[in-house]
């Protein structure tokens, strides 16, 4: 994987893939290999048509998932005998609870590419396959009251991690009705919308299957900056979709990292460092940023301004009062705001 200057960016589509053959492939950005990762991980999965991520639970985190493109099944099986099957389009997301067993199935005619965060910096997993490997035949009979000649032909090779269906895909009857599990966070009314860019928000307030992640699908065009901030108990682990950015973060050390952001890229800020993320080029910018909490919350330099007299702040700056700027009052912050100032040189 290439190199960044960051330690708070990595490329997500050029990591090296953890998994790969004819019918789609995986990659993951963990504390392994972007050591800032506290609490959260990114993996990409891209299914092939007929591809199938074999059924399979995540050992040790809760997961969400965004779907860039294509059309999957989402088939699993949860605490306390709860079923759940649905097909999930492009803008969609999903929610799988940690041991929960889930397979993820492309069941339309195009490549398949997911975008999915888990709640641990170091992931781990168990498959179906592997599982059964584990129990000899007579206790596989045994649990199906079967005889142990009825699984012969299990060969007991290592899972694959993706493998090709035979024949059609199978989409159960009750796979388009409302599921918990399943948010439509493309098609939801923007919480957050201006002129220049819009929020749309998968957080526990809109999506009550959540429990410790959340998700903003973030939008900002060209006259727009997403304005210096920090989440006080969140931390933030983005992945740029479309458009390239500029970010700035400020360290507890007092050291300042600026980088350029591209379609690809990760990036993360650990809780409660200050940042801003400011479109470069004029198609705007799509990300997702995912949190570690089911409602994130923030401080923006606007409100904070509105928070001290203007004493303080003068004492603060050290600028006389008469010479300090005429903060607009901002008693609820607005996240985004309109650039009114050329953009800074881009080094």
């Amino acid at each position: 994987m290439p190199s960044s200057p960051s330690p708070h960016v990595a490329s997500l589509t050029d990591a090296a893939d953890t998994y790969e053959n004819d019918f789609g492939r995986i990659s993951q950005l963990t504390a392994a290999d972007f050591p800032i990762l506290k609490r959260m991980s990114l993996k990409r999965i891209v299914l092939e048509p007929g591809g199938v991520r074999e059924p399979q639970w995540n050992v040790n985190a809760n997961q969400i998932a965004y779907v860039v493109r294509g059309t999957v099944l989402v088939s699993m099986l949860a605490n306390a005998d709860e079923f759940a099957s649905f097909v999930v389009q492009p803008g969609q997301m999903y929610h799988v609870a940690s041991g929960a067993i889930y397979h993820i199935e492309n069941v339309g005619e195009e490549t398949a590419e997911i975008i999915a965060s888990l709640r641990t910096a170091r992931p781990a997993h168990f498959s179906l396959q592997n599982s059964f490997n584990a129990m000899t035949d007579a206790v596989l009979g045994n649990t199906y009251d079967l005889p142990s000649s009825a699984f012969a032909a299990f060969d007991r090779h290592d899972a694959q991690q993706i493998v090709r269906r035979e024949g059609p895909a199978r989409i159960p009857d009750t796979a388009g009705l409302p599921n918990a599990h399943l948010f439509d966070i493309a098609g939801q009314n923007p919480p957050l919308s201006y002129d220049y860019g819009s929020a749309r928000l998968g957080r526990k307030q809109f999506w009550a299957a959540l429990d410790d992640l959340s998700m903003y699908s973030l939008e900002i065009g060209r006259t727009g900056m997403r304005e210096p901030h920090w989440h006080p108990v969140t931390a933030e682990l983005g992945y740029v979709q479309s458009g390239h950015a500029r970010m700035t973060v400020l360290d507890p050390d007092g050291s300042l990292d600026t980088y350029e952001l591209e379609p690809g890229n990760a990036y993360f800020i650990p809780r409660a460092y200050p940042h801003h993320i400011e479109a470069l080029g004029d198609e705007g910018i799509h990300f997702l940023i995912f949190f570690d909490q089911p409602t994130p919350g923030d401080i923006g330099y606007r409100a904070t301004a509105s928070a001290f007299s203007r004493e303080v702040l003068s004492s603060a700056f050290g600028v006389p009062e008469a010479q300090l700027p005429q903060f607009p009052f901002t008693p609820i912050d607005p996240l985004i705001v309109g650039r009114t100032n050329p953009v800074d040189p881009v080094e």
